[in-house]
């Protein structure tokens, strides 16, 4: 995948080795083809992907018995083992993670390099925060080669509040001094109704990634469409069940296929939190299914004028520290930009 920029194209990029086997290997070790494609039809394109499905998953697909099931799953483990290893092997495995830069210096530093990949990344604030402007720059960025700061790859953006703005990634894209008719070209767009639409466009987004090399997973928001579907207390266990599988193939494709998977998540005010003499009573939403899921989690308020703060809420890595960024035309920028 390249952009070109819009005075002289950039030096050709070499593709980069995939870290994923393609399910069509299933053939060598005595699965037909006629399974193979009953596991397509489910969203299943690799063999981690086999591995990363319970076997009521593999048995509730059409055609798929039991017996079945069974016989795929052994061989996929003759092709790839997902057993135990050792802390040195995760180590080198961990060497293909990207870090993605968020436009800001200072964010960046603030995440140790960037957005990562293999990981769900969590933005959630109030309006106006810089939510959406960050997922239209990460759109841009993740295009990128790695020395500007890229993910060389091409990006999806799953829309559930119909914020994406093609003129706003123009604005980026011209920032960048890259041709923003090419960047438009390497956004897989969709626009999500419902949670059930939303869940079906990520089972589709493994078809995909399988052809091409992608770099950023976008989801905007990731709990509107839950909070519109399921209403009042008497929903709200259905309601984090299907969040939890939502966000559970997220992660899954997040690491099958190297891929930072970025969200943006709304929040709530607490009454609670302000009797308790709390700075911000706000939260967000989703509680502790959202919580568990999320790798990072990054909350964004507002400061002067178009001054931003991003704080780190919750990183297994990064210690709790917050930067300060701006929103501008060419998207989330330095302050002194």
């Amino acid at each position: 995948m390249q952009v070109e920029n819009q005075n002289d194209a950039k030096e050709e990029v070499q593709p980069e080795e995939e870290d994923f086997e393609e399910i069509e290997k299933l053939q060598t070790v005595g699965i037909n083809v006629s399974d193979i494609k009953k596991l397509k039809s489910a969203g299943i394109y690799t063999i981690k992907g086999i591995w990363q499905s319970t076997m009521k998953t593999l048995c509730g697909i059409k055609g798929m018995s039991e017996a079945k099931a069974t016989k795929v799953k052994e061989a996929a483990n003759k092709i790839q083992d997902f057993g135990f290893c050792t802390g040195a092997a995760v180590f080198e495995k961990r060497k293909a993670l990207k870090k993605i830069s968020t436009g800001s210096k200072e964010w960046d530093k603030l995440l140790g390099g960037g957005i990562e990949t293999l990981s769900i990344t969590e933005i959630f604030g109030e309006f106006r925060t810089g939510k959406t402007q960050l997922c239209h720059t990460l759109a841009v960025v993740g295009q990128l080669p790695p020395e500007m700061g890229g993910g060389n790859g091409k990006v999806v953006y799953i829309d559930t509040e119909g914020t994406f703005r093609p003129e706003r990634i123009r604005d980026i894209a011209d920032r960048f001094g890259v041709d923003y008719h090419a960047v438009l070209d390497n956004i897989t767009y969709a626009r999500a109704f419902t949670h059930e639409h939303q869940m079906e466009l990520l089972i589709a987004v493994a078809a995909k990634m399988i052809e091409e090399r992608y770099s950023v997973l976008i989801v905007d928001s990731s709990t509107a469409l839950f909070r519109v579907d399921f209403s009042g207390r008497g929903q709200l266990a259905e309601r984090q069940q299907k969040l939890a599988q939502f966000l559970s193939k997220l992660i899954k494709i997040a690491e099958e296929f190297n891929v930072a998977c970025v969200i943006t998540n709304q929040v709530v005010s607490d009454p609670g939190g302000g009797a308790m003499f709390a700075v911000d009573p706000k939260k967000p939403i989703g509680g502790h299914i959202m919580a568990h899921a999320s790798t990072t989690r990054l909350y964004l308020r507002k400061g002067r004028g178009e001054q931003r703060v991003c704080k780190i809420y919750d990183s297994p890595s990064l210690p709790e520290s917050e930067s300060i960024y701006q929103l501008s035309k060419g998207g989330i920028c330095d302050v002194n930009d």
